[in-house]
């Protein structure tokens, strides 16, 4: 037994050693691909372990468990060409066979790296996707290089970033709109490259942020409101040509640049509040007004910097300044009157420049007062030309809604005569339904892409009970595929030769032949590529209006693929679904019920969904089928007797509908396991989901093997919030599809990535 033990020490050393020889094997290869920069020939010669390596100005080298954590490379060759084209430039840039998408792939395999820097190293070329797949990276900076073109959307899937930094290199294209994904990040740093476009409002969601760069670019337009980053202690916008109003700031601002800009307007009077506001520059944009006394004052500012813009009008005689402001700049407007005693300079304890006005003082030179004149004159007169507009404008308006008004009372009176009376008929009909016949009736209720689906469609196909007992052999038990909670199925065949499924179903409740048409109706025109289409029906126990209907057969499209149950059954291993083919069945049905929830309206809700009702076609699309069947059956007199709305109930069946999708998500993940278990079984199974040797033990094999774990990671947190106990906890089905979609593109990538790495 001894020997046993010293075996397994043994080979536990040598592979803890093997580990280790493979992470410094991979700094080698970096180093190679650097093309042998001198602050790595540490690695010619160093026979100790790497994770000890002292930390150096220009290295270092951390380690956690045998894997590099940390790499922290900074260069000498820095990024200060004003006409790089893309191409390599001897001494400043890496060689012309310097490959940057090699680079990364190599630093991919780095699994543990939180922490990379590589900075002035002369790496070019654009910044490659592939950059996301470093996952566990929390600090990115690769400042001072030669990358170009587009920051790379991925790069928003790193969502555990706290910092990124891509300062001084030469990004040429317009920034993400996706980065508020990275909802850990506290630095974005995009100093000095050539970006274009417009400030991504997306940025302003990302409620962690600290520190804000983008200074020396070609930003444009607006600077969107950022009251919402709370924690926003340092915004530089400068030398960008941003043309805006200055927008409302965060409280806890700190350190606000926006100089060399296209700002016009007024300055905020909220700006007057920041009690937090250390240093303030809006020097050379085309601010107008006179600057908020409370500026000045403001209990930490130390540096005011408002030069060269088009201020107008005369600061207060006894403007107060705060007792750490050392240092202000009005030099270069139009400001005319006294300079306020606490901005002369017989003081030593602030510098104050206030040159180029046309103020009453001795000190600086001061334009004529002409000069200034013209400024504070139009300023006047714009604001009266102004208030006259809004004025007119105002009359206009009034005037033409009176008008509109007055047209479409005289349209709309004889209709509503006419909606009066049928309305009526339908209350007469049905007078304690939940959902109003009346609505599911009229066309005009059906969302654009309802009505789409209905165009050069019969609205509702009648059938005749001899053709549908033609069409199964008079209900032979051979033609019998089933029953369930809404009734008997059947496969039939039309006279046509087309195949169909006919469910017949006996009604809680005897409607009138009218009302029932009206429900049917309303069902048939939800078409969806992904619902099981509802071709016609067949009333039983008479055809006049004023009999009454018990018992109702649907007629569907035939689906032959089976359903989606059987294709997770270990009984039928053959037609069991890889990964990523779940997740495009998933896909398909949360559009599907989505389409349900917001593409018509009434919303349909409540629509028993359960793996065995998502039925796949021959080229395994998935199509939702028995959807919508609250409408004719009795749920809706149930609820009113409870004395519960429309709108309340509506509101749990959504809710309802997400719980129950999260069931079918669950049993996506453990397949066969699923099997009459039960919804207790399954609550307690997703303890299991928080840990590798859970996931292994619970999860399907087919999901194993064919899933990234990342993937994996976003479904298995998306199906915990779907079956919340709490219902106002769960998402929507759109967050749910949003979330799906986003696990398909990384499982996606990640077989991309198996492919090209087992054909290299």
């Amino acid at each position: 037994m001894g020997y046993f033990y010293l075996f397994l020490l043994v080979l536990f050393s040598w592979s803890c050693h093997g580990l280790q020889t493979y992470q410094t094997q991979l700094l080698l290869q970096i180093r190679k691909h650097l093309e042998y920069p001198s602050q790595l020939q540490i690695l010619d010669n160093y026979n100790g372990d790497l994770c000890n390596l002292s930390a150096m100005s220009n290295l270092t080298i951390s380690c956690q468990d045998n894997f590099v954590t940390e790499f922290k490379i900074r260069g000498d060759k820095v990024a200060n060409v004003s006409d790089f084209n893309g191409y390599a430039i001897p001494s400043k840039t890496l060689s012309k066979t310097f490959s940057i998408d090699s680079l990364v792939t190599t630093l991919t395999r780095l699994t543990s790296l939180k922490v990379l820097s590589l900075v002035s190293l002369g790496i070019w070329g654009p910044l490659p996707d592939k950059i996301h797949r470093l996952y566990s990276l929390e600090f990115l900076d690769l400042s001072s290089n030669f990358m170009f073109g587009s920051i790379p959307p991925q790069i928003s899937r790193m969502v555990k970033l706290q910092t990124l930094t891509l300062d001084g290199n030469y990004f040429n294209d317009t920034i993400p709109n996706t980065l508020d994904s990275l909802s850990n990040l506290s630095v974005l740093s995009f100093r000095g490259n050539r970006l274009k476009g417009q400030f991504p409002s997306s940025i302003c969601r990302i409620s962690s942020l600290t520190d804000v760069a983008m200074c020396h670019n070609k930003l444009s337009g607006k600077l969107p409101d950022l009251s919402s980053l709370t924690r926003l202690r340092v915004l530089d916008v400068r030398e960008n040509r941003l043309d805006s109003e200055l927008p409302v700031m965060p409280q806890g601002l700190v350190t606000a640049l926006l100089a060399k800009n296209l700002f016009s307007g007024e300055i905020p009077a909220q700006f007057g509040v920041l009690s937090h506001l250390q240093h303030l520059d809006l020097s050379f944009n085309q601010l107008s007004g006179t600057p908020p006394s409370a500026l000045f004052d403001l209990p930490s500012i130390s540096y005011l910097n408002l030069a060269s813009n088009v201020l107008s009008g005369s600061l207060p005689e006894h403007l107060t300044c705060g007792s750490k402001l050392g240092f202000v700049d009005i030099s270069n407007n139009k400001l005319v009157g006294d300079l306020p005693s606490c901005l002369d300079n017989k003081s030593d304890k602030r510098v104050v420049k206030y040159g180029g006005n046309c103020l009453s003082t001795d000190g600086q030179q001061q334009h004529q007062g002409l000069y200034c004149k013209e400024a504070n004159t139009r300023r006047s007169g714009r604001k009266t030309a102004v208030l006259v507009a809004i004025i007119v404008v105002s009359v206009l308006l009034l005037m033409l809604l009176a008008f509109g008004i007055l047209i479409l009372f005289q349209r709309c009176r004889p209709r509503r005569t006419f909606e009066t009376h049928i309305r009526q008929k339908v209350v007469q009909d049905n007078p304690t339904t939940g959902v109003s016949s009346e609505v599911l009736a009229n066309a005009r209720f059906i969302s654009e892409v309802a009505k789409l689906g209905t165009q050069g469609t019969p609205i509702c196909r009648l059938f005749s009970m001899e053709e549908l007992e033609e069409a199964t052999n008079n209900f032979d038990s051979s033609m019998f595929m089933g029953e369930g909670f809404t009734g008997k199925l059947y496969k039939g065949r039309l006279e046509s030769g087309t195949y169909v499924v006919i469910r017949s179903l006996t009604l809680q409740k005897k409607y009138s032949i009218q009302n029932l048409k009206v429900r049917l109706d309303f069902l048939s025109k939800l078409h969806h590529p992904h619902l099981v289409g509802l071709l016609g029906h067949c009333i039983a126990g008479g055809v006049q209006d004023d009999s009454g209907a018990s018992k109702v057969f649907l007629v569907y499209d035939y689906v032959p693929n089976g359903n989606y149950r059987m294709h997770l059954s270990e009984t039928c291993p053959e037609k069991v679904l890889k990964w990523s083919d779940r997740l495009a069945i998933l896909i398909d049905v949360a559009k599907a019920v989505h389409f349900l929830h917001t593409g018509v309206i009434p919303g349909v809700y409540n629509n028993r969904l359960k793996t065995d009702n998502i039925l796949l076609d021959e080229h395994r699309l998935a199509k939702l089928s028995d959807y919508g069947m609250f409408i004719i059956m009795e749920e809706n007199e149930k609820l009113e007797a409870k004395g519960e709305s429309l709108k309340s109930s509506q509101r749990k069946t959504l809710e309802d509908d997400v719980y129950n999708f999260g069931f079918i998500l669950l049993e996506s993940l453990v397949g066969p396991i699923v099997s009459g278990k039960g919804e207790t079984f399954l609550l307690n199974e997703m303890v299991s989901f928080g840990s590798q040797d859970g996931r292994k033990r619970i999860v399907d094999p087919t999901v194993l093997t064919t899933c990234s774990q990342e993937s994996l990671s976003i479904v298995v947190s998306i199906t915990g919030k779907c079956i919340c106990p709490e219902p106002s906890s769960r998402p929507s089905l759109e967050d749910v599809l949003w979330n799906l979609q986003y696990a398909a593109q990384v499982q996606a990538a990640a077989d991309a990535d198996q492919k090209s790495d087992s054909t290299s």
